[in-house]
């Protein structure tokens, strides 16, 4: 069965290295927190906010390993009064069907989903 986890996270600045930094942390929470195996993952699709413009958030996942899974980055919606230097990802994934997905919210980016802390 195919399944979808949602994350985000927010960073402190616009720099390569905290993009880089949040996106590996939350792509290591979402692995660690469902139990996943990069074989398990289908596709990621990323999106950041447009004051996020230093680098790719598929670059940081690159840097992990994950060379065979296709990735996709995009800008998210412009709504004002939105989380600001957010990334947001959809990690599609095939397991069996016991499988419950577990969503991961860091940083600032637990206001979006408060239900779930």
């Amino acid at each position: 069965m195919v399944f979808a986890i949602r994350g985000a996270t927010t960073v402190e600045t616009d720099s390569k290295e905290d993009i880089i930094q949040s996106t590996q942390e939350l792509l290591n929470a979402i692995i660690e927190k469902n139990e996943l195996k990069k074989e398990d993952i289908v596709f990621i699709l990323f999106t950041m906010t447009k004051d996020l413009k230093s680098t790719f958030p598929a670059y940081a996942a690159r840097l992990m390993g994950f060379t065979d899974v296709p990735l996709i980055c995009a800008q998210e919606l412009d709504i004002e009064g939105a989380l600001e230097k957010c990334i947001r990802v959809l990690v599609l994934i095939q397991k069996d069907s016991v499988f419950k997905p577990k969503h991961v919210y860091l940083k600032n980016a637990k206001s979006l989903r408060e239900d779930l802390n």
